[in-house]
């Protein structure tokens, strides 16, 4: 993993709700040119990771390093302004703009600013341009002028990724990008997040499992709000730890 820069990093990160610990001393490292693929029982703590590497919640012990600077305590769009973007597990997306209108508008939340009529010609061709090329990357440039809404529920899961992709990340930040989508559907973002990771740290909460085997570099475990473990995927379902965690866990088999 030497090889790869450190991006993004937790120390003893902790996140309580009165008595509930929700994420209990978890410190985990995440690098660039790789998938991170975060699994555990329902109420591992999962999502909650998420919201705390993005801004949405503030931890109430421990630090978030952004290429080795503490972040925990920035507001949450300077977490976007430094390349953090989160794509949520049910879709985020306006559903009466067109797929590039999408696109433009999360751009802009990068950039800074709001859409008015006093917006130069040339920022608007800044936004634009961001935008077509997000959604060239996940395969929907010929979908820029559709209505969201009138796409297809793989196509809009798509479009919730390129919406984060206009951001103009370094993370890539994903919550279940693959809920409820058949067979074929997840295929093609398996395919897509196969080429992102190339370029992107990616980190990536799944239940479907088949996929987090196949696209993590790096698979880290998560029980109760407490690291279990983190190694590579064949070690990981070697792990008796593992198989313990997940006895009982109905159709979430490791």
């Amino acid at each position: 993993m030497s090889d790869t820069e450190l991006v993004l990093e937790t120390e003893a990160l902790c996140k309580y709700w009165g008595g509930l610990k929700a994420l209990d001393d978890l410190s985990l490292q995440f690098r660039d040119r790789q998938l991170h693929g975060i699994v555990g029982p329902n109420g591992a703590g999962k999502s909650t990771l998420l919201n705390l590497l993005c801004g949405t919640y503030s931890p109430t012990r421990g630090r978030i390093l952004h290429k080795g600077e503490a972040i925990e305590s920035i507001k949450p769009y300077e977490f976007s302004r430094r390349g953090i973007g989160r794509g949520f597990q049910k879709t985020n997306i306006y559903p009466s703009a067109t797929c590039l209108e999408n696109c433009s508008i999360a751009a802009q939340r990068r950039v800074g600013g709001s859409f008015n009529i006093f917006r130069s010609r040339h920022s608007e061709k800044l936004l634009t341009e961001m935008a077509e090329q997000a959604l060239e990357k996940v395969g929907l440039a010929h979908r820029r002028d559709a209505v969201a809404s009138r796409i297809s529920y793989g196509e809009q899961r798509q479009l919730e990724i390129a919406t984060v992709l206009a951001t103009a990340p370094c993370v890539l930040l994903l919550d279940e990008p693959m809920a409820g989508m058949g067979h074929e559907e997840s295929q093609l973002i398996i395919q897509l997040l196969k080429t992102l990771k190339q370029d992107y740290c990616i980190v990536l909460v799944e239940h479907d499992m088949d996929a987090v085997f196949e696209l993590s570099d790096q698979l880290t475990v998560m029980v109760d709000g407490q690291h279990l473990i983190t190694d590579t995927v064949d070690q990981v379902r070697d792990d008796p730890r593992v198989k313990e965690a997940y006895l009982g866990q109905g159709d979430e088999v490791i």
